[in-house]
């Protein structure tokens, strides 16, 4: 039997987000290194131009000054523990962040800045990037592919080579803990975690354990894939398709 290599694999799976309608990068090329870069350092994690297009295109009756506002409430860490940060930057993802402004009447205004739009997933900018690397004081660490909407961070995922000795679920699950443990920026906007050894693949929150990492068995909620069937490109495209994505962050994610 002839396997995937790990590139084969990564590049495969960035076809199939391609082709539901995600732009594709490298991190060669809008790493801060790269020619046409898109964030100045590799300890940040948000691509800023992308994320302040993002709030301006979707909040035009808002005030520059509050767009500027709610941004700096998203990119600026309030909570030291990663779970809790996760709940904070979720609750402003899902529901907007709340602004004060003057009117152009003089009286002081509250308001809304979206984020995302839920209603009208075309209005968002879907991008996944290839080695996406973070470094965070010694830590310096490439997962193999990193999904951002508008910007923001929202999916992580770690692939293994199949055939090779570490080509498990586990040691890719042990990776993404490794991940939020050096370089926990990159998850404070997480939405869900994927891990394949190339031939199976499973879906999880930020923190489940390895045993509530399940596998996605349908790509339009009627059909179960067949067992024994590749499960990385049904959980891709059960997963990964616009409006699911965003389903599965608004409305069933939940908080204990």
């Amino acid at each position: 039997m002839a396997f995937l290599s790990e590139a084969e694999l990564e590049q495969s799976l960035l076809e199939q987000l391609r082709g539901l309608g995600y732009s594709i990068e490298r991190e060669e090329d809008i790493g801060p290194d790269g020619h046409r870069p898109e964030r100045e350092s590799h300890d940040e994690v948000v691509l800023r131009k992308r994320f302040e297009d993002a709030v301006d295109r979707l909040n035009p009756a808002i005030p520059p000054e509050a767009r500027q506002d709610a941004i700096r409430k998203v990119t600026q860490s309030e909570l030291p523990a990663l779970l809790e940060e996760n709940r904070r930057l979720h609750r402003l993802l899902t529901e907007g962040v709340d602004v004060e402004y003057y009117a152009d009447d003089g009286t002081l205004a509250a308001g809304k800045v979206a984020l995302i739009d839920f209603e009208t997933p075309e209005n968002n900018d879907w991008l996944a990037v290839r080695q996406f690397t973070v470094i965070n004081g010694r830590n310096t660490r490439r997962p193999d592919v990193v999904v951002f909407v508008n910007g923001l961070p929202l999916a992580v995922i770690e692939l293994k080579a199949p055939g090779s000795g570490n080509a498990t679920l586990a040691g890719a699950f042990n990776q993404l803990q490794t991940y939020k443990q050096q370089i926990p920026q990159l998850f404070h906007t997480n939405a869900l975690l994927v891990t394949s050894d190339g031939i199976s693949a499973r879906v999880g929150s930020l923190s489940a354990d390895l045993e509530r990492f399940m596998p996605w068995r349908t790509t339009d909620g009627r059909e179960v894939a067949p067992k024994g069937a590749p499960e990385l490109p049904v959980l891709v495209e059960g997963v990964f398709e616009h409006r699911r994505l965003l389903d599965l962050l608004r409305d069933f994610t939940v908080f204990g």
